[in-house]
């Protein structure tokens, strides 16, 4: 029976029902442990995890081998995956792309995507200034002032 797709339950059902809730994860790939005053959870099966690791590791490496070879297949496919880079110059799209693939490999040499994460928001942050004409022009007509150093803030 293949796995469905994530399954989504109140983190109190884990609480109350452990077993019944840990059961779910014989049809879902993971179950969303959903919180009221904090970050969802999401629980799933230690083989599972380890499987998602050892294909975001391979498809990393792959990645880097392929943009290694031919840089400009990958700055050629981006806009398919990411339709937002079509707004970036054609620098700050090479610029990204070698990023990218730098951030995935170290990423998943450390087994910790977050800085993947962060550096498509920050990417995806850049290419809304660039479409946005008014945006860009205010960001851009003068330089910005450097304010100096910011003071330590107190103890509280």
């Amino acid at each position: 029976m293949s796995a469905s797709p994530l399954e989504s339950v109140p983190f109190s059902e884990l609480l109350r029902q452990p077993a019944e809730t840990a059961e779910r994860l014989t049809r879902a790939r993971a179950v969303r442990l959903r919180r009221r005053d904090a970050a969802d959870l999401v629980l799933m099966s230690a083989e599972r995890a380890d499987a998602e690791a050892e294909v975001i590791d391979l498809s990393s490496r792959l990645l880097a081998g392929v943009a290694s070879r031919d840089p400009g297949l990958l700055r050629e496919l981006l806009p398919s995956a990411l339709p937002w880079v079509r707004f970036l110059p054609p620098a700050d799209v090479d610029a990204m792309a070698a990023e990218f693939v730098s951030t995935t490999e170290a990423a998943a040499a450390i087994g910790n995507t977050a800085a993947v994460s962060q550096l498509l928001v920050e990417w995806r942050h850049t290419a809304e200034i660039h479409a946005d004409p008014d945006l860009y022009r205010a960001l851009t007509a003068q330089p910005l002032e450097d304010f100096g150093p910011v003071p330590r803030p107190a103890d509280q």
